[in-house]
């Protein structure tokens, strides 16, 4: 984990070093300037010499600005490299979850990403800052008071000695009652993100529903638990600084009842032991500073191990060692597929699919809903991959193909359409970013879009809110349309993607790919027989099978099931 968090460091790697030798040089200026009040005192004060006054005066003040300097500088490089390392960690991240599979965003879900895009790197940052700051500086800092108390004073200084093991057992107890705390947190965290991602996207029918107060009682209710979690793990923090001033107290109060009776004995100086009380605030400071760090690491280890897990996940979809690079045509075959988004082959949402369609062909897809329609089509594109069997395209099986080369041939247009911010000329060009403006109007002409697009004040350059939310389903499923026709594919899927536009228009879309697209092969699936019954070859599917396959006339006398859907519409007959 450290090894992989270290990797995102990379062009702040001078800043990271620079850090702690700043602050290493600070901490040797701070602890000379203790030796120099105790000299300025003794030498200075106390012998009554006004020269030595001035000259260790004089020293004092520039070592306090060395050590000022020092500081700012290890500040300045430390907030760089910090920032920067969150910077590097948020982009390695994101890049790798664009390459996830939709297994492998199914296993996360998506509120858990996006609590570890941002919560969980934001810890994970300002723990790095104290690491490579105060967790270099008050160690140090320990040491070489340490050290210079037993310069001054050996036998006074066993009195610091007596503390650090109470200290440490202290930090090893809260800490490892207060880890297994956070790292629940943050998984709640998910669940409060979920809750808020549902509510925004379905705020509509939150409102229709009046479901506010019901909204407002599951927002409540994990934010509540986060708090309940956090008071617990805060608590037992808090525990810890209470416990070194403690310490420290009992320390300076034994520093000068100890040290007096030496003043008074005629074996130790003024200077020596204000310099002694001056390194026991330095030492207990530190390891108050040093508490303060494991606490952080707590905090951000769960954090790290979140984001770890995503840096470290492989897409179960990639590419082979020497991928196809052209995909020949648009012909289609399913042999003995079958398909689990568990990967489990004894739950099959596909069981034995076997089809062969021609490229060109408009193929018609039908079946009740969870039939395996949409599961089907996914695995052309492999948005993911079949379990049993193989998909085959334009001849070839399309593992071996070249994941982007076999994506840029297959255009789809899922159930769920989704529009991003930016003009509806923006949103159009992620089917072809070199595509001319004619390019676009015959797009949108094709899908039936240039006419309503024409009646918006500021026409292709009309803004698209967050979502679509500024244009209505069939007009979202119309601009999806033209999006997928920019991209010329040899393979088109229209997944349910008409199913808000009217009748008319449907024909006119329908009427559109035949004519302009004829060597493109079409798959739509559809829920009203109107809209397949033109196909060259329509698929009913049932239970995650093949039911039949044929032209609607030999389906009207061979498929049960596609006599009823066929019936139910024209007719108006009640099947229940």
């Amino acid at each position: 984990m450290i090894k992989r968090m270290a990797s995102c460091i990379r062009e702040f790697r001078k800043e990271t070093i620079l850090t702690p030798l700043l602050v290493s040089l600070e901490v040797v200026i701070d602890v000379i300037i203790p030796l120099i009040m105790a000299n300025l005192i003794d030498l200075g004060v106390s012998a009554g010499r006004m020269d030595m006054i001035v000259k260790l005066g004089l020293a004092l003040l520039l070592s306090c600005l060395v050590s000022l300097v020092f500081g700012a500088l290890s500040g300045k490089n430390g907030a760089i490299a910090s920032a920067g390392f969150a910077k590097n960690l948020r982009s390695d991240m994101y890049d790798n979850v664009q390459r996830f599979s939709f297994a492998n965003i199914d296993k996360f879900s998506t509120a858990s990403l996006i609590t570890r895009l941002t919560t969980d790197v934001t810890n994970v940052q300002n723990a790095f800052q104290m690491i490579i700051r105060i967790a270099v500086r008050a160690p140090l800092m320990v040491l070489f008071s340490l050290v210079m108390a037993f310069r001054v004073n050996g036998e006074l200084a066993l009195v610091f000695l007596g503390a650090v093991p109470v200290l440490a057992l202290g930090m090893y107890v809260i800490i490892s009652h207060a880890h297994p705390i956070f790292e629940r947190v943050f998984k709640t965290y998910d669940k409060l993100n979920k809750v808020v991602q549902e509510n925004l996207r379905g705020i509509r029918v939150v409102k229709s529903y009046v479901r506010e107060d019901h909204e407002i009682g599951k927002f409540g209710a994990v934010s509540n638990t986060i708090y309940q979690d956090f008071s617990h793990a805060e608590r037992l923090v808090a525990f810890s600084s209470p416990l070194m001033q403690g310490m420290m107290y009992l320390i300076i109060l034994l520093l000068s009842w100890l040290g007096a009776k030496m003043i008074v004995g005629g074996t130790m100086t003024t200077g020596e032991l204000m310099s002694l009380i001056t390194y026991a605030g330095q030492i207990l400071m530190n390891l108050m500073m040093l508490s303060m760090v494991f606490v952080m690491i707590t905090i951000s280890r769960a954090s790290a191990e979140r984001i770890t897990e995503v840096l470290s996940e492989q897409s179960d979809i990639a590419d082979q060692a020497d991928p196809v690079m052209q995909v020949r045509d648009g012909s289609l075959r399913f042999r003995n597929v079958g398909f689990s988004y568990s990967k489990d082959p004894d739950r099959l949402c596909l069981n034995d699919v076997n089809l062969t369609i021609p490229t060109g062909a408009v193929v018609g897809i039908l079946g009740e809903t969870g039939s395996g329609k949409s599961s089907l089509v996914q695995l052309i594109p492999r948005l993911y991959d079949a379990t049993t069997g193989v998909v085959e395209v334009g001849g070839v099986d399309v593992k071996r193909y070249d994941l982007a080369v076999l994506r840029e041939a297959v255009a789809m247009v899922l159930q769920k359409n989704e529009l991003f911010t930016g003009t509806i000329r923006d949103n159009l060009r992620w089917g072809n970013e070199a595509a001319t403006d004619e390019e676009l109007i015959h797009a949108c002409t094709l899908a039936q879009a240039d006419g309503f697009i024409r009646q918006f004040p500021d026409g292709y350059d009309t803004l698209i809110e967050q979502g679509g939310a500024n244009v209505s389903g069939g007009q979202k499923q119309r601009l999806c349309i033209a999006r997928a026709l920019l991209k010329k594919p040899k393979i088109l899927i229209l997944d349910d993607s008409t199913s808000a536009v009217d009748t008319a228009t449907d024909a006119q879309i329908r009427k559109a790919f035949r004519e302009e697209i004829p060597d493109t092969t079409k798959l739509i699936i559809a829920q009203r027989t109107a809209s397949v019954q033109e196909a060259d070859l329509i698929v009913v599917m049932d239970g995650g099978r093949v039911s039949a396959v044929g032209k609607h006339a030999e389906l009207l006398e061979s498929s049960a099931i596609y006599r009823e859907v066929y019936e139910s519409q024209t007719k108006g007959g009640d099947r229940e």
